[in-house]
């Protein structure tokens, strides 16, 4: 397995030369800014050169490379597995049709081979009800498939996203590339580092995503209350202050989600995953340290041994970045340290986290360091 991380930007074009590796088992993974949209001149040069390889990528608060993160560029990582097969699917996406299409896309990719071993996924990141589509894609794979991703981001701006849709910039699609065989090696792994603040609550009305009520009061009205000041930069400043969402008694059962959207005439708050009636909810806040710690422990839970090379997905929540602030690179530092110099990393600042809570079992998270890691076994 071959692997080239390289980085473009307006000011000094290419940090390298693609690599010409393409191939039907070349996996390109391309990250950059919404505006993206505007001028797609430098994305498609990227597909340009990777005609019959697997091109996905999409819009960011932020592209990772190494232990970096940038604003306004584009990050490409080139894998080139020698085992390990390689299958694109893409779908367009509302909220309302996220778990049909993530059922499609899954049962598409299952149905190409019989050894499909992981799928990574990449969504628009607005319209979209991120639970919902990754309950379709467990569906749609069986249940035993290791399923990653996450949501595209827009900074703190929230008003358009997008994924690659052949090699060029697509608002509300879902696209996603199946890997295959007994080679393939994967790691994964997710920490938040949040902390709960203040009493549990219960959701006394929702609807999916969206949030209407918590112990019978409006759920914005009492959010605010909370905010203080900070309600007046909402929705972005909601990022700062995530709810943690109880399910049940298992420790597994719980969820971070955070806020997309409000709606002042309703008092709502719109999330990117199900917020369910009957749970709980309780605010959480951070410290630069935990939420530190936090991304070292998901590196640890994500590397792969040995001493072959691996490629590296980071998809951090935008809550994390903007909480982080100067110091976001910590959390960066402190994930490359972790997964190893044989592991190049690429990645991006999102809307929202795709990973296993257990083995075939992918939920959305919110304000979590998530992590991927691909690598293949030695013949």
């Amino acid at each position: 397995m071959d692997i080239s991380t390289v980085r473009w930007d307006r000011g000094s074009g290419w940090s390298a030369p693609l690599p010409p590796w393409d191939g039907p088992g070349t996996l390109v993974l391309v990250f950059g800014s919404a505006d993206l949209l505007d001028d797609d001149t430098d994305l498609r040069a990227v597909a340009a050169a990777f005609p019959s390889s697997a091109v996905i990528g999409c819009s960011t608060s932020g592209e990772i490379l190494d232990s970096g993160v940038y604003d306004d560029s584009i990050t490409v990582a080139v894998a080139r597995f020698e085992r390990t097969e390689l299958a694109l699917e893409v779908e367009p996406v509302t909220q309302s049709s996220s778990a049909e299409v993530g059922r499609k896309i899954g049962s598409r990719l299952l149905g190409r081979a019989d050894d499909l071993a992981a799928v990574f996924v990449l969504s628009d990141g607005l319209d979209i009800n991120g639970s919902n589509l990754a309950a379709g894609l467990t569906e749609g794979t069986g249940g035993s498939v290791v399923i990653t991703g996450g949501l595209a981001g827009d900074g703190s701006r929230f008003e358009r996203t997008w994924v690659l849709v052949d090699g060029r910039p697509q608002a509300a699609y879902v696209t996603a590339v199946g890997l295959y065989g007994a080679a393939l090696e994967v790691g994964h792994g997710f920490e938040g580092g949040w902390m709960v603040l203040g009493p549990k609550r219960v959701i006394t009305r929702s609807e999916g995503n969206v949030l209407l009520e918590l112990d019978g009061q409006p759920a914005l009205e009492l959010y605010k209350t909370y905010l203080g000041e900070r309600a007046s930069g909402l929705p972005a400043t909601a990022l700062l202050f995530p709810l943690a969402i109880q399910t049940g008694e298992e420790a597994d059962g719980e969820l971070v989600r955070t806020v997309l959207a409000v709606d002042e005439s309703q008092q709502s708050m719109t999330f990117a995953g199900d917020v369910p009636q009957g749970a709980t909810a309780q605010l959480m806040r951070g410290t630069t340290e935990a939420l530190v710690d936090a991304a070292q422990v998901a590196a640890a839970t994500a590397r792969l041994q040995g001493d072959q090379p691996t490629l590296g997905i980071a998809v951090s929540c935008v809550g994390r970045r903007l909480y982080l602030g100067q110091r976001v690179e910590d959390e960066l530092e402190a994930v490359t340290s972790g997964l190893g110099p044989q592991c190049g990393l690429v990645g991006f600042y999102s809307y929202g986290e795709l990973s296993p809570l257990a083995a075939g079992t992918c939920d959305l998270h919110n304000q979590t360091m998530t992590l991927t890691v691909f690598g293949e076994r030695a013949a």
